[in-house]
């Protein structure tokens, strides 16, 4: 008790101090009530002292979305061949979605395991894979829009019919195509033209050739002015130039294609590589070397005329050196790594093309239209001057822009470029090399033509028919 008792002195109104005693007694527990304590802490009451956190529970997804079995490129691309793939939303027998159906083929159906996993080769396996790459592709376009969904060309607040796909619709045809008025994606097959012939090719198996007719309606779904006939030749390039660009960012927007893609250029985008070169079986089809189309080019408009899939090319192989560019621009391979810079560089590319073109005009657009766009946007997305100077500087030498002052200049923040090299105001597109899509009655004119036709022959009758009326009153 000594340490509890203590001595206080006090001073009263006149200075004389006084002593108190001040008790603080503090009772201690005995040794067994301590013992007993902990044992009720133990057992009867635990947690008291630390109370134990009740884990917020895990949302369990209903329904989750299949594995599937597809070609990673065109089947004669022997470095990524073959692949399993996961897709994130729900899908049905088809296989079919909310937005894509697959049509023409015996309906597939889920194993135990909720997957598409078909042998290759077979009429199911080319649904899945078909399905599979029209589906990446619009997700794709959607998380550069940030979620925003895009609509098909014929969707509306009461329209919301699907995109219906053919992975077998064109048979004996070395052709594929979009089309407005069927609402589907079409493709082709053949034999090529060899002795001894091959076997029958199928475009559905080429995630180029899908993926390049997935960004037409796509496209027509965001700008269905682009596709008539009557623009001039630089929007109809516009229409085949992202078709093709869609092919590219596909493949940059999968993380193994991107590693394959490094491995196989040493971090090079311009040594050879399946990136530039698309729809490579159907090109050795026709003999050629490099696919349909190579982006990896030096073409310039005065090089190309009117055709449209020649000067597609020039804005393709435009955006292809602006993406190399930036990509050698954010290299740091001491500090990350070359396929993860690769990746984000193509994620902003695809992101970037789709902005420019939403914000050009709706009918008419040049080459120029969208470039500006871009410069524009990388300004607004904070992007370094270099991302500017290197749009300025590709399109500039392929005579798409004029720049104000020489290539070695930084580009000033505000600067509009003018249009280079331009086609004759009454130009016509020259379209008889181009997909199928750009090739259809729908987008030449020729049904608008035959309509005018009846519309005159239903007002001459008519017309007649108040003559003889007239004539008989």
């Amino acid at each position: 008790m000594e340490d509890q008792i203590q001595l206080l002195t006090k001073t009263n109104g006149n200075g004389q101090k006084s002593r108190a005693l001040s008790v603080s007694f503090v009772p201690t527990p005995t040794m067994e009530y301590r013992t007993h304590r902990k044992a009720m802490q133990a057992t009867v009451e635990p947690g008291l002292r630390v109370p134990i956190p009740i884990p917020i529970p895990i949302p369990v997804p209903v329904l989750i979305g299949p594995r599937v079995l597809m070609w990673k490129q065109d089947p004669s691309v022997s470095e990524i061949g073959i692949r399993k793939a996961f897709l994130p939303g729900f899908v049905s027998t088809g296989p079919r979605d909310g937005r894509i159906v697959t049509q023409g083929l015996p309906a597939v159906s889920r194993n135990a395991l909720g997957d598409f996993i078909q042998t290759p080769g077979t009429d199911a396996f080319d649904s899945v894979h078909t399905f599979t790459v029209v589906r990446q592709t619009l997700t794709m376009y959607r998380r550069a829009l940030a979620g925003t969904p895009l609509p098909w060309q014929w969707n509306s607040a009461t329209n919301t019919d699907p995109l219906n796909v053919f992975p077998h619709g064109l048979p004996d045809t070395m052709n594929a195509y979009y089309s407005r008025g069927a609402k589907a994606l079409k493709f082709g097959d053949f034999i090529p033209r060899a002795s001894p012939p091959p076997p029958r090719a199928f475009t559905c198996r080429s995630l180029d050739i899908v993926s390049h007719e997935t960004g037409h309606a796509i496209l027509d779904g965001l700008k269905p002015g682009w596709l008539a006939f009557g623009n001039p030749p630089q929007t109809g390039g516009l229409h085949e130039s992202f078709g093709d660009l869609t092919a590219i960012f596909l493949a940059l927007s999968q993380l193994d294609q991107v590693e394959a893609i490094i491995a196989q250029t040493k971090a090079n985008l311009h040594d050879k590589t399946f990136l530039a070169d698309l729809a490579e079986q159907f090109g050795l089809a026709l003999g050629r070397p490099n696919g349909l189309r190579n982006a990896d080019n030096n073409l310039k408009l005065s090089e190309t005329g009117a055709e449209v899939h020649a000067i597609s090319q020039v804005f393709t192989g435009g955006i292809y050196d602006v993406l190399a560019d930036i990509f050698a621009f954010e290299r740091k391979p001491a500090r990350k790594d070359d396929a993860a810079v690769l990746y984000e560089v193509g994620q902003y590319m695809c992101s970037l093309v789709l902005r420019a073109v939403i914000a050009s005009p709706a009918a008419g657009a040049t080459y120029a239209d969208v470039v500006n766009q871009m410069l524009t946007i990388t300004f607004n997305d904070g992007k370094p001057v270099q991302y500017r100077n290197f749009i300025r500087n590709r399109f500039t030498f392929r005579e798409v822009v004029v720049s104000p002052v020489p290539l070695t200049q930084d580009l000033a923040e505000s600067a509009m470029l003018s249009p280079g090299f331009q086609n004759d105001s009454d130009a016509i597109q020259d379209r008889h090399t181009c997909c199928g899509t750009m090739q259809l009655e729908e987008y030449i004119g020729e049904e608008g033509v035959l309509q005018e036709e009846i519309e005159q022959l239903k007002m001459s009758l008519s017309n007649s028919g108040k003559e003889s009326k007239g004539r008989k009153g």
